[in-house]
């Protein structure tokens, strides 16, 4: 029984003519849209994991101030 995968199923619903197709072996004509497309999304996915680690960071940064803070405060009671 073969395997029916989920982006099969989404690609199906999407467009049945172009799920057709794929599946008889045929490539699509727009090509370079279809590498435009993956092109975005790769620079997307390195957006988000540049925000991923810019948050990160600030979160650490943010920490150690805190940190800084209660032990200048500390010291200024002792």
């Amino acid at each position: 029984m073969p395997v029916i995968r989920a982006s099969d199923i989404g690609n199906y619903l999407y467009c049945r003519r172009a799920w057709w197709y794929r599946k008889q072996g045929m490539e699509s004509t727009n090509q370079t849209d279809l590498a435009a497309g993956t092109e975005l999304h790769a620079r997307h996915g390195r957006q988000v994991v540049a925000s991923s680690l810019t948050r990160t960071i600030g979160l650490i940064l943010l920490l150690i101030a805190l940190v800084m803070l209660v032990a200048y405060c500390t010291a200024k009671i002792i």
